[in-house]
C-alpha cells in the first residue's frame, strides 16, 4: 500500500491502528524459552521504523524464508540512553506498543525485547554474541547495517561479529545504508525534522507519513463556540512539530477523515497549556475518551495570536478551507493497517 503526494510515494504502515498482533513478543530475555528454528536476526533500538530499518527487516524476511527459518527483531526497553545517560536520552518517535505493531508490519515474527539495565550493557562483546545469540537463541544469520556496534562500551564492531559468526557458527550479512535525496535515514535525523515542521522531509525518511496517537480528553469546550469542534487530543509521546496549524487526516472507526490540527498555547486566549487540537471537517462524532491517531501532511501556518476572537475564527476559516483543498489533491489509500 501507498500514499502518493504528488511527485513523491511513501508507503504506509500500521503506526496508528489497533489490529491483532501476530508477531511473538518475548520480553525479556530470561522468558526466552521457546526454539525458533534457524533463527534469522537483526540488532537495534529501531525507533521510528524508518526506510533503513525496514530494509533490514525486508532482508531478514528474505533470509529466513531462504533458509526455513524465523525472523527475529533483537531489541531493547528501556532505550539505552535512558538507562546510561538519561540527560541525552531522545524523545521517541513511537511508543514501545506503536513500534511493535510497525516491526510486524514489516513481517517479522518474533520480537525479542531485552530488558537495558546497566549489567546488560556491561556484557562484553563476545560474552554477548555466545551467551545471548548462540547459547540462548541459537541464531543461523545476524543482518546489521555496516555502523553497528554492539557490547560493553560499544566495542565490538562488524569486523569482530563477523569473526565471532565463523568461531561460534553463525553467518553475519550487511545490510547497506538507506539514502533519501543523498541523505542517510536515521531516526536522529528524522526527529530534527520534526521539530523544525519539516514533514515532507520525515514522511519521505519514514516511509510513511508522522502520525499522533492518544486519547481523547474533555477541553473548555472553545472550538465548539468558535464554531468548529475539536476533539481534545492527549499525545502518548512527547515528540512534536512546531506549535502551528496543519493539513491531516484522523482515522476514526477505520476511515481516513480530512481534518486541520492545531498543535500550540492558543495565544489569543492565554493561560492556556500546549494542547492538541484536532477539528475533522466532516461528520460529527463523540470522541470523548477514546483513542484517536491523526496523520500530519504539511503545515500550513505558524502559531498566533489575533486581535479578537471575529479575526481568529476568520483564520480558521480559511484554515479549514486551505485543508480542504490540499487534501482533495492528494492520491491516498484508506487501508492504513496491513491485515485490515
Amino acid at each position: 500500500m501507498s500514499i502518493t503526494f504528488r511527485d513523491r510515494t511513501v508507503d504506509k504502515m500500521a503506526s496508528v491502528c489497533d489490529y491483532p498482533c501476530a508477531m511473538r513478543i518475548i520480553r525479556g530475555i530470561k522468558n526466552y524459552s521457546e526454539k525458533f528454528p534457524n533463527p534469522v536476526l537483526t540488532l537495534g533500538n529501531f525507533d521510528g521504523v524508518h526506510l533503513g530499518h525496514q530494509a533490514i527487516f525486508k532482508k531478514v524476511v528474505e533470509r529466513a524464508k531462504e533458509i526455513g527459518g524465523t525472523a527475529i527483531a533483537f531489541t531493547f526497553e528501556p532505550h539505552p540512553l535512558k538507562v546510561l545517560s538519561p540527560d541525552r536520552s531522545p524523545l521517541l518517535l513511537n511508543t514501545f506498543h506503536g513500534k511493535m505493531k510497525l516491526i510486524e508490519s514489516s513481517g517479522i515474527q518474533a520480537a525479542i525485547c531485552a530488558d537495558f539495565t546497566r549489567e546488560f550493557a556491561e556484557q562484553n562483546p563476545e560474552d554477548f554474541a555466545k551467551q545471548v545469540l548462540v547459547e540462548k537463541i541459537g541464531v543461523a544469520t545476524v543482518l546489521v547495517g555496516r555502523g553497528y556496534r554492539f557490547g560493553q562500551h560499544r566495542a565490538g564492531d562488524l569486523s569482530l561479529l563477523t569473526r565471532l559468526g565463523s568461531e561460534l557458527g553463525f553467518a553475519v550479512q550487511v545490510v547497506e545504508k538507506v539514502t533519501v535525496d543523498g541523505t542517510p535515514v536515521s531516526s536522529t535525523g528524522i526527529r530534527q525534522s520534526v521539530r523544525k515542521g519539516d514533514l515532507l522531509s520525515t514522511s519521505r525518511h519514514l516511509g510513511r507519513l508522522f502520525s499522533l496517537r492518544g486519547r481523547v480528553a474533555a477541553g473548555r469546550g472553545m472550538g465548539s463556540k468558535l464554531g468548529f469542534p475539536t476533539a481534545n487530543l492527549v499525545p502518548e509521546r512527547d515528540l512534536l512539530p512546531p506549535d502551528g496549524v496543519y493539513a491531516g487526516w484522523a482515522l476514526v472507526e477505520g476511515e481516513h477523515l480530512p481534518a486541520a490540527i492545531y498543535i500550540g498555547q492558543r495565544p489569543t486566549f492565554p493561560g492556556a497549556e500546549r494542547t492538541v487540537e484536532v477539528h475533522i471537517l466532516d461528520g460529527t462524532w463523540n470522541l470523548l475518551g477514546k483513542q484517536l491517531a491523526v496523520q500530519l501532511l504539511t503545515r500550513l501556518r505558524p502559531d498566533e495570536a489575533f486581535s479578537d476572537t471575529a479575526a481568529l475564527v476568520e483564520q480558521i476559516s480559511r484554515d479549514v478551507k486551505e485543508t480542504r483543498t490540499i487534501l482533495a489533491n492528494e492520491v491516498r489509500h484508506a487501508e492504513d493497517c496491513p491485515g485490515s
